[in-house]
C-alpha cells in the first residue's frame, strides 16, 4: 500500500498597509483622526447654532394683548376724527393711528360707515 502526503496550504502572501503604497487623494484616519474631525465638526455645527440664534432679542416686555376700545361710528364721525381723538391720549401722531386703526380693524382705506363697531388702541 502506497500512502500520499499532500504538501500544506500556503495562501498566497497578502501585502499589508505598510507595503502598500496610498493611492493619491485617499486619506485614512486613524481612531484620533476621526475623533479630531468629529470634534470640529461639532464645534461648526454649535458656531452655526449661536451666529443663527444671535439674530434673535429677549425684551422685557410682556407681550400681552394691546388695549383696546371699541368706538361705535356715530353719524359725521370719520376715521381721522377717531384717529385724532386717540392719538390725544396715546401722544401718536394722527396718521399712525390712522394706520394703526386700519390695520387692527383690515380696513382698506378711510371710509367708515355709521354704527360701525371699530376697534382702537389705546396704548
Amino acid at each position: 500500500m502506497s500512502t500520499i502526503t499532500l504538501a500544506p496550504r500556503v495562501a498566497p502572501a497578502r501585502p499589508t498597509s505598510a507595503s502598500r503604497p496610498a493611492s493619491r487623494g485617499q486619506v485614512r484616519l486613524t481612531r484620533r483622526g476621526r475623533a479630531v474631525v468629529f470634534g470640529l465638526a461639532l464645534v461648526v455645527v454649535a458656531l452655526a447654532a449661536v451666529w443663527l440664534a444671535a439674530g434673535s432679542a429677549a425684551t422685557r416686555d410682556s407681550g400681552g394683548a394691546a388695549q383696546i376700545d371699541v368706538v361705535t361710528v356715530a353719524p359725521g364721525d370719520t376715521l381721522w376724527a377717531i384717529a385724532s381723538e386717540a392719538a390725544a391720549d396715546t401722544g401718536d401722531s394722527v396718521r399712525d393711528m390712522m394706520q394703526a386703526i386700519q390695520q387692527l380693524n383690515t380696513l382698506d382705506g378711510s371710509v367708515v360707515y355709521v354704527g360701525q363697531e371699530l376697534r382702537v388702541p389705546t396704548s
